[in-house]
């Protein structure tokens, strides 16, 4: 593939993505505007922080000659259908590298089998082993497998890393930020590997902040965030924190509070929230709100970085 075959703009993505005003008695009494950023909308296929993340990945791997795409993730990855649709859009192979080998011997999950249908060969590892993935020799066993089930060279493979999330992704994702530029006080945004979180404040103006609400436990994501920033900017950008209080139990999973909650979100404004990322994301904008954490006056930006995908966006693993 050469780089002029790439032609990103005949996929006609929606930008910059709508922003709407919602009235939410839980901020507007306390004198806050809550607004969406509907990322969502962006491209059917490759929606929200997806497209912005893979986007200059495309660029980079379509300069360098590489025809096939690897990348890394969950039964229920969003980063991983996102890839496998970019794939048969624009003519590359893809292979994903799926945690947990006993995913191999049973039915595939509604996400997994969108990527097969988008053309995604999946190669599933066990954890321990994709816990690994980044280490030198792991990572050379897995390029020669996916060499093996797509005839190229292990050279013409392009590494995409877990979630999208690399210096290329966080430099995409500062087109956000500009976006919301004079739009908001405060932006909050999901958070899996923080790709989205570091572009995104690099790209606010000066006193606007950003709010990330990662959705693994842990608390490992802030040197992330700014290992990603040293990368991407040669060192921090922007004001920004993380609130790791609904994370719901880890990632792909959900508590009865948090579904009542995006229940309850979605009878209100008749807008689908997925629920493994979003409605993580606006129980802690709403908590935040009914704490008195914005001043009266301000907006508040929800990025609605993606919709319920074809497992209806509350599944979540059993185990990790």
């Amino acid at each position: 593939m050469t780089p002029e075959a790439l032609d990103l703009a005949a996929l006609r993505p929606r930008l910059p993505s709508p922003l709407r005003t919602v009235e939410d008695e839980r901020f507007t009494r306390r004198g806050v505007r809550l607004l969406l950023k509907r990322d969502d909308l962006i491209h059917p296929s490759l929606p929200g922080n997806k497209w912005r993340k893979l986007e200059p990945n495309l660029r980079a791997a379509a300069d360098g000659g590489h025809r096939v795409l690897l990348t890394f993730g969950g039964a229920y990855s969003n980063h991983l259908r996102a890839t496998a649709a970019a794939g048969r859009l624009l003519g590359f192979a893809t292979v994903g590298v799926v945690r947990g080998d006993e995913l191999a011997a049973g039915p595939l999950n509604p996400s997994l089998a969108r990527c097969v249908a988008d053309g995604m060969r999946l190669h599933f590892v066990d954890r321990a082993t994709y816990r690994r993935k980044t280490e030198p020799s792991v990572l050379r066993a897995l390029l020669t497998a996916a060499a093996d089930g797509v005839p190229v060279p292990r050279e013409r493979v392009y590494v995409v890393p877990e979630g999208g999330s690399n210096s290329l992704a966080a430099q995409g994702c500062t087109a956000l930020g500009r976006e919301l530029r004079g739009a908001a006080d405060v932006v909050g945004v999901a958070c899996g590997t923080g790709g989205t979180l570091a572009g995104l404040a690099a790209g606010l103006a000066p006193g606007q902040r950003a709010v990330g609400f990662p959705v693994l436990k842990g608390g490992f994501l802030a040197g992330e965030i700014r290992a990603l920033q040293l990368a991407a900017f040669g060192g921090p950008r922007g004001d920004w924190r993380l609130d790791e209080r609904f994370h719901g139990g880890g990632y792909a999973r959900t508590t009865p509070a948090l579904d009542a909650f995006a229940a309850d979100f979605e009878d209100r404004h008749r807008f689908p929230v997925e629920r493994l990322y979003v409605a993580k994301m606006l129980h802690g904008l709403t908590t935040l709100a009914e704490e008195g954490a914005f001043p009266p006056g301000s907006a508040v930006a929800a990025v609605v970085t993606g919709g319920p995908g074809p497992d209806g966006g509350g599944q979540s693993e059993s185990s990790r």
